[in-house]
């Protein structure tokens, strides 16, 4: 007899709910387990060491960089601190500690495990003996000078005494590599190196060969990438001949040259080493061809001189807009053609507040010698403090050197419209000759912290063809930087300058001095300071401006700067009575020179300026 039982029945009612409950505690565990692994343990590390051990420990060792990671567990944090002796040995060896007493533990005392690490160094290891073996060297022609060893080994920059660090051993020998192949041995290399250290003398004995392999000369120059312009472009600007000795400053001389003359966006110059090494390995036995990378082939060489460049474009415009506290809103145009009947034209078109000017130029190719020469035509209007000029000019110029010393030699024919409020407008007309001579002696070109500049100009215009009023003219002007501490600067500033004619009428108004403005005497506004006339300020015959500034780098690149600037012009030497003006301001050595912002105030004029200007016009 079948019966069947009903479907609830209090024997089975507490079933489900206990099946659901432990489901929700397995749930719940490994829920909770995966936030806990997730989690991660927490644990600090205590290093007790020197302090450059201490740093060099914090940047390297495992403990440190597996601190906070979530997948690290207690097991994983022991091991840690169990190979932490071997890898504390392994890095302070590199800084010349071979004997140190290194203990590490995990503190689980408190609520946050702390794994600590002691460090004793004891001695460094010291350079004991270095023997520098230099194979080779032997000059190729008789009667030529021969390579200069004992230099080479008195500039080893890790001599007997030292401390042996692992950097500063990679260091010297890349260093003593570098002396050799930059003249005369490109293919010099080290053939064999080695550091034997004993700690228990704490004496590491050195050992490096150095083979030269073959002297090197320079071959005929070769041209590769050039389509639109002369090759005179590069050749002019050539000065390594032919069987000279090589030189790797002579090359990167030629490559900088060559960069500046506009037409390249990029220039490589080295030595082709393609064909001669084929030559080379054709000329071997199978026996030497196997060896041939083990031993250089100890036969002179000559290696063609090799110029790639990529062209600029030849035709370039740029449109761009400003702002200056001298002369106001600021919209400019540029134009250049590198190739106008084998010339190079640069022209510009600027519109400003108080300064409208229109100027084109024309290059020749750089002759040999390093000769830059152009003429050019150009129109400038001012209207500055009640005066207004109009300058139409013409002139040829001569220019060389290099940035370290500059020099140019300019003949120019000017004609001057001039306009003073309240009296009659005047003209004047003048062929000045110009010399212009600047020397750099700065640590860096563009951001300069120690060094200085100095510049004179000298003016002639003495013949009477042309020019109204006959004049000497003598500039000079002269910066230096000075460092004061480790972050302090001291910039000192000075100008002076002198105007000889019978009589000022007729001498043109680009040729008289003013002060006042940006790069002049802060906290007067542009060209205030000069000599009353009618209801204008005017140029005046001499001028005298100093400036002293100290800048603070608080947090390189920026800093801040306190000043002090006095000058004026005058008629008279007797009239050149300083005006002051003195302020702060914020400094910022960007890419592309250092930027300055100044607050200055005037004491002459009662008020404050701002002023705004980026690095120093000479």
């Amino acid at each position: 007899m079948y019966s069947a039982r009903p479907a609830h029945t209090p024997a089975h009612a507490p079933r489900r709910p206990r099946i659901l409950a432990h489901i929700a505690i397995t749930v719940f565990s490994l829920q909770a387990g995966a936030a806990a692994w997730a989690q991660g343990i927490k644990y600090s590390v205590a290093i007790d060491a020197p302090r450059p051990i201490e740093k060099l420990l914090k940047e390297n060792l495992d403990l440190l960089r597996w601190e906070g990671n979530p997948r690290l567990d207690i097991d994983q944090l022991q091991r840690l601190v169990k190979a932490a002796p071997d890898q504390v040995k392994t890095l302070i060896a590199t800084e010349g500690y071979y004997s140190p007493r290194v203990s590490a533990g995990l503190d689980t005392s408190g609520a946050t495990p702390i794994a600590r690490v002691l460090v004793e160094p004891g001695e460094p290891v010291v350079v004991g003996d270095v023997e520098l073996i230099l194979q080779g060297f032997e000059p190729i022609e008789g009667g030529a000078k021969p390579f200069d060893s004992a230099d080479l080994r008195s500039r080893w920059s890790l001599p007997a005494g030292r401390r042996f660090r692992q950097d500063d051993w990679e260091t010297a020998k890349r260093d003593l590599l570098r002396r050799v192949i930059q003249n005369r041995y490109p293919r010099a290399r080290l053939v064999e190196s080695s550091a034997v250290v004993d700690p228990d003398v704490k004496r590491a004995l050195l050992k490096v060969v150095l083979d030269s392999g073959p002297e090197v000369r320079f071959g005929e120059l070769r041209i590769e990438g050039l389509k639109r312009y002369a090759p005179a472009i590069i050749l002019n600007l050539n000065e390594i001949k032919p069987g000279e000795v090589y030189n790797e400053a002579a090359m990167q001389a030629f490559q900088a040259r060559l960069q500046d003359t506009g037409y390249f966006s990029g220039v490589e110059v080295s030595t082709d080493q393609t064909e001669t090494l084929a030559e080379e390995i054709e000329a071997l036995t199978d026996e030497q061809k196997a060896a041939a990378p083990k031993k250089p082939v100890d036969n002179p060489m000559l290696l063609p001189l090799l110029v790639r460049v990529t062209e600029n474009k030849q035709k370039n415009i740029s449109v761009g807009l400003g702002i200056s506290t001298n002369t106001g809103n600021r919209a400019q145009i540029t134009y250049d053609d590198l190739s106008v009947y084998g010339l190079r034209m640069k022209s510009n078109l600027i519109a400003e507040t108080k300064r409208q000017s229109a100027r084109a130029d024309f290059y020749f190719p750089t002759k040999p010698g390093g000769y830059n020469d152009s003429f050019g035509a150009g129109f400038e209007r001012n209207d500055v403090q009640g005066e207004v000029t109009a300058v139409a000019s013409l002139a040829v110029r001569r220019a060389w050197g290099s940035p370290l010393l500059e020099r140019s030699i300019t003949l120019e024919y000017l004609s001057e419209k001039r306009s003073v409020d309240g009296l009659p407008d005047r003209g004047s007309k003048s062929v000045p000759f110009t010399y212009n001579f600047t020397k750099r002696a700065l640590d860096n070109l563009l951001l300069p912290t120690k060094g200085y500049v100095f510049n004179a100009q000298g003016v002639a215009a003495v013949l009477p063809l042309l020019t109204d009023e006959r004049f000497l003219r003598l500039t000079t002007r002269y910066i230096t930087y000075r460092p004061l501490g480790d972050s302090g600067t001291l910039v000192l500033r000075a100008e002076a300058g002198a105007l000889g004619s019978k009589q000022k009428a007729g001498v043109p108004a680009t040729f008289l001095f003013r002060a006042g403005g940006d790069q002049s005497v802060r906290g007067y506004g542009y060209q205030q300071l000069g000599v009353r006339e009618g209801n204008a300020i005017v140029g005046g015959r001499y001028l005298l401006t100093g400036s002293a500034e100290y800048q603070y780098w608080f947090k390189p690149p920026w800093g801040i700067a306190f000043f002090y600037d006095a000058g004026n012009a005058a008629d008279a030497i007797k009239d050149l009575k300083p005006e002051s003006g003195y302020g702060v301001g914020a400094r910022w050595r960007s890419p592309v020179g250092p930027i300055n912002v100044d607050i200055a105030y005037g004491q002459a004029v009662k008020k404050a300026r701002l002023h705004f200007s980026l690095g120093f016009t000479f």
